[in-house]
């Protein structure tokens, strides 16, 4: 779906699963001061909304998803997960329950896959799950700013910023008034540097929570039966998840940035040794410079010195080994 935004001066596209809306509008490092300093807005209309309204809503949701949301507040975001029968993670929900209805929005193009798991779970319950993507549009307030919120508009407000389900039809005159627009480029830049894992990024097909620090912000330990459960438990009470999520410092040209999925190798083994993990997300931070996520096996020393492809990188322990 395209975003009208796109007219903006400036707007330059984003490519593979963004597209839709702005990579940015000319000028990234002034994208990302602005959102740092609490102003302006990311247009995120590309991202799926889902709703789930009913009686039964919070406590059916309970049942699926790895967060405990059988008496989650009105106003009150979170985040959850649906795992595979072996703990690996297939979608990744951002959710709010305005009182009546949990909103939630998906990552681009998971929405269908998602619908149709939740409609076949339905069973007896007293709920209704909907698509609501072609009406409503996310748009995104970094932590901080003051920009005014239309009346009626959910909102999901996390430490990092609030998230509108926003009136798609309004998104333009809205755009007006709430202040410089950045582009996703700027967006993740941020998300980089919070160490906040994404679906589909961080995420490959054998992923599961303990790898991404997902435990706690998206899985709570102390809840009943969900699918892929068995894994979670195990793993915790072991402690030894295959893999683990790191920040890395990218040393030398800023031209050249290691893409998704770029092999990571240890320094003192050359470019023949072992592999040992991949980049997941590389950006330009306008005051950290280069810098990336990425997933190394667990075993990999925190200190090491790594390579990604031909470029230099030092690491932070985000999930300890």
């Amino acid at each position: 779906m395209k975003s009208p935004l796109l007219s903006l001066p400036g707007a330059v596209p984003a490519e593979g699963v963004d597209e839709g809306v702005a990579a940015h509008y000319g000028d990234l490092f002034r994208e990302q001061r602005a959102l740092a300093d609490g102003t302006g807005f990311v247009d995120l209309s590309h991202r799926g909304v889902i709703t789930v309204s009913g009686a039964d809503r919070l406590s059916w949701l309970h049942l699926l998803l790895t967060q405990h949301v059988s008496d989650l507040p009105a106003g009150q975001a979170t985040e959850a997960l649906i795992l595979s029968a072996n703990g690996h993670i297939e979608h990744a929900l951002y959710l709010v329950d305005d009182g009546t209805t949990v909103w939630a929005h998906v990552e681009p193009g998971t929405r269908e896959a998602l619908i149709a798991y939740l409609e076949s779970m339905k069973f007896f319950y007293r709920v209704e799950v909907a698509d609501r993507t072609d009406d409503f549009a996310v748009v995104h307030l970094p932590a901080g700013s003051i920009a005014e919120v239309p009346d009626g508009v959910v909102v999901r407000e996390t430490s990092y910023g609030r998230d509108l389900f926003l009136p798609r039809a309004g998104l333009e005159a809205y755009a007006a008034k709430a202040g410089p627009a950045a582009g996703l480029l700027a967006y993740e830049a941020l998300r980089v540097e919070q160490q906040r894992p994404r679906l589909g990024f961080e995420t490959d097909h054998r992923t599961i929570p303990h790898e991404l620090g997902w435990i706690g912000s998206a899985v709570h330990l102390q809840k009943g039966c969900y699918r892929g459960q068995e894994t979670v438990a195990r793993v915790q009470n072991l402690g030894k998840p295959p893999r683990r999520l790191v920040f890395l410092h990218l040393d030398g040209s800023e031209v050249h940035l290691p893409p998704h999925g770029a092999e990571l190798r240890l320094a003192d083994e050359g470019p023949e040794g072992r592999k040992i993990g991949f980049v997941t997300t590389s950006v330009r931070h306008h005051e950290l410079g280069p810098v990336a996520l990425a997933l190394v096996k667990r075993n990999v020393p925190v200190d090491a010195r790594l390579v990604a492809d031909t470029t230099a990188a030092a690491q932070e322990v985000v999930v300890e080994p």
